[in-house]
């Protein structure tokens, strides 16, 4: 492997394992994350998808196995996981916003605590991706005054404000109303234009299709089968996976 493709490989996942109790939600769990990739997981309800995407910031951590985040093993015990999570940001499908505060402080907060940006600076970057994701219109709005996809796209702003190397992002649609995914996937879609490494779990296929450099299949805690998007919606003859795609 030359030096260049080894600096191409943000995250490396290799034989993850992951049980709750008795039930092995993860088997054997293998793949890597190039830097400008967009990779989604897809996948039936149940299948291991969110627990897997929570594994790559140890908001879960996996029975066995390895993550390798620029060639270093995030599961080890001296890992700094609070640095770790200000490069690996998360985007939830529930928002997980503060409801006390407006948009802009939302996009502020963890950036004065967390990276001790000073107050002007962060306000700053705060505008400038809530500019992004469309609301430069509601920055002083308290969130309970916003729709679901005004929400979820605060949630991307925060995110994004915090300079992430890679940002995760849980089913972001799931918990809209139909007519805001849209919205929300529009935003999606630009930053990977943009050439920001994304990890996504969605049940969005126009999504998948569109805009994924590459997609995991996953069903009872294995990967199924993987490949371009054009493998996946064309050519793949897996019989699990044209049983999932036709119910859609």
């Amino acid at each position: 492997m030359s030096e260049n493709e080894n600096n191409s490989k943000v995250l490396a996942v290799n034989n993850l394992a992951k049980s709750f109790g008795d039930v092995q939600v993860l088997k054997d769990i293998s793949f890597e994350v190039d830097k400008g990739e967009c990779l989604v997981i897809l996948g039936p309800s149940g299948s291991g998808k969110s627990t897997c995407l929570r594994c790559l910031n140890r908001l879960e951590t996996p029975d066995s196995g390895e993550i390798l985040f620029h060639g270093e093993d995030i599961l080890k015990s001296r890992y700094n996981v609070n640095e770790l999570r200000k490069k690996v940001g998360m985007v939830f499908q529930s928002f997980d916003l503060f409801n006390n505060m407006d948009v802009l402080k939302n996009c502020m907060l963890a950036q004065t605590h967390v990276l001790h940006r000073p107050k002007e600076e962060a306000k700053e970057i705060a505008l400038k991706n809530l500019e992004k994701v469309g609301l430069s219109d509601r920055v002083h709005f308290r969130i309970s005054q916003l729709s679901g996809g005004q929400k979820q796209r605060v949630a991307i702003a925060r995110a994004l404000s915090m300079d992430p190397e890679v940002l995760l992002f849980d089913e972001p649609t799931s918990a809209l109303d139909p007519e805001m995914v849209g919205e929300v996937l529009s935003v999606m879609k630009n930053l990977a234009k943009e050439g920001l490494t994304m990890v996504v779990v969605t049940h969005e296929m126009s999504f998948a299709r569109d805009v994924s450099t590459h997609i995991i299949f996953m069903d009872k805690g294995v990967i199924v089968d993987e490949g371009t998007p054009h493998h996946i919606f064309e050519e793949s003859e897996n019989p699990r996976l044209k049983e999932f795609l036709g119910n859609r």
